[in-house]
């Protein structure tokens, strides 16, 4: 039996995480869901991750401090992120720094999986991936 890619699910709004669960478990994933970046960097299942779909702003470490920290901690984890607060500069540095997607809430489901289908390829991040 093949192993479930899981989806690591991190946003400090209890709603947006559950409904972003169902969506990833109705595509055959596993979904696992924290309330912030430290919950998720202290879970001890990071080696996990197939990919991340985190919010930006979150009280406590933000999702580019967290993207940050994997990456000088040598984990190349896909991210994909969303955010009610929407900043240019702030998506332009996550962009830069290799994110394969970014989505202004509330987005459509059509396009967060377009972005974790991208994610999970492998490759490199596309171009446009912006909603």
């Amino acid at each position: 039996m093949a192993k479930l890619r899981v989806i690591s699910i991190i946003d400090d709004d209890a709603s947006v995480r559950q409904a972003t669960a169902r969506l990833v478990r109705s595509l055959g994933y596993r979904a696992d869901v924290f309330a912030s970046a430290e919950e998720y960097l202290q879970s001890g299942r990071i080696r996990d991750s197939s990919c991340l779909i985190a919010d930006l702003h979150m009280p406590g470490m933000s999702g580019a401090d967290l993207q940050d920290r994997l990456a000088a901690e040598g984990y190349r984890i896909p991210i994909v992120f969303m955010t009610a607060y929407f900043e240019e500069k702030t998506r332009d540095r996550v962009m830069k720094a290799g994110a394969f997607g970014f989505l202004r809430k509330p987005f459509d489901n059509a396009s967060l999986i377009k972005h974790l289908e991208t994610a999970l390829q492998g490759s490199d991040p596309p171009a446009d991936r912006s909603q």
